[in-house]
């Protein structure tokens, strides 16, 4: 087992092993920096409108705009769900026009690349296409953005050091490498976990045989979460699925909310997000194995939310 601090031995390592540097895969334990813990007040922003590209805008002022998460020169991956073959009244994925002006953001700060990317159920071409985002990105034509299909081989070992179901995984080296990770997911129903929201987003940028993660899920993705830390969670609740989640079909079971919701404190952004569908925090089990290991505020009482 190898075990790393700093995130720059960790990275480089990472970087040799998927190149084939290294003579063999190691099991690489990494040990998350202090920005995966709650802050001592978590701040939370919430933007209503029908302009969603003006929304993100507004939705990340209170937070200090996107420079206060993107810097010049810096590799960032925007994370939406794009798991299912539908359209985006289906609300089954991230609304394209969400990604599209949260990509553009991301540019304008200074960017050196964008990546876009996702692990879907549904067909990868299908799914791409169908949900609108690929096109998204596209069609800002910057040869700095790009929306990509995962690479199978990307896939590195990581040791979960504060795992508490699970001690060891396969995460994307992507998601691993960015200075900047942007969590963009659509908040619907799920059939297992209740809802999901931003903590579930993590099964995208993860390998293996995601079906081990059902059982006791909650806790499960906690633990993957002290692994691939957003530095901003970004809620797409513009249109929800409130029933026949995550795939949906039905548009009888989409509700159009026009919200956004953001936050660096991804269980405060869950909580808050929970709400609109009339439930509270604590019924979440990911929510609540994520306050108690530190990873966020479920108290919103204890959080400060800005309405723009």
């Amino acid at each position: 087992m190898i075990m790393y601090t700093n995130r720059r031995e960790f990275l480089q390592q990472v970087a040799a092993w998927s190149a084939g540097v290294a003579a063999a895969a190691p099991i690489f334990r990494w040990i998350p920096s202090a920005r995966a813990e709650a802050t001592a007040q978590s701040i939370l922003a919430v933007a209503k409108g029908g302009d969603y590209a003006a929304m993100v805008g507004r939705v990340l002022e209170p937070l200090g705009g996107i420079g206060a998460f993107v810097s010049s020169g810096d590799r960032v991956v925007v994370k939406p769900n794009i798991g299912w073959d539908r359209n985006p009244e289906q609300a089954a994925n991230t609304h394209p026009n969400v990604v599209n002006a949260l990509v553009r953001l991301c540019l304008d700060a200074g960017a050196k690349q964008v990546m876009v990317f996702d692990r879907p159920c549904n067909n990868e071409r299908m799914t791409y296409r169908n949900s609108g985002i690929q096109e998204a990105v596209e069609s800002i034509r910057s040869d700095r953005a790009v929306c990509f299909f995962m690479d199978k081989r990307k896939y590195v070992p990581v040791n979960i050091e504060r795992g508490k179901s699970l001690d060891q995984w396969e995460f994307y080296r992507d998601a691993l490498e960015a200075d900047c990770y942007i969590n963009v997911p659509i908040a619907k129903h799920h059939q297992l976990a209740k809802l999901t929201l931003g903590l579930k987003n993590v099964m995208g940028v993860i390998g293996g045989n995601r079906g081990q993660i059902h059982g006791g899920m909650g806790q499960k993705l906690a633990d993957l979460n002290t692994v691939v830390a957003p530095k901003l969670t970004v809620i797409d609740a513009t249109r929800i699925l409130l029933r026949h989640g995550p795939s949906g079909g039905s548009l009888d079971d989409v509700k159009v909310l026009d919200t956004l919701i953001a936050s660096r404190d991804i269980v405060a952004a869950d909580a808050y997000a929970t709400t609109l569908f009339e439930m509270s925090p604590n019924e979440i089990a990911s929510t609540v194995a994520a306050y108690e290991m530190g990873l966020g505020e479920i108290d919103l009482a204890k959080v400060g939310v800005v309405e723009v």
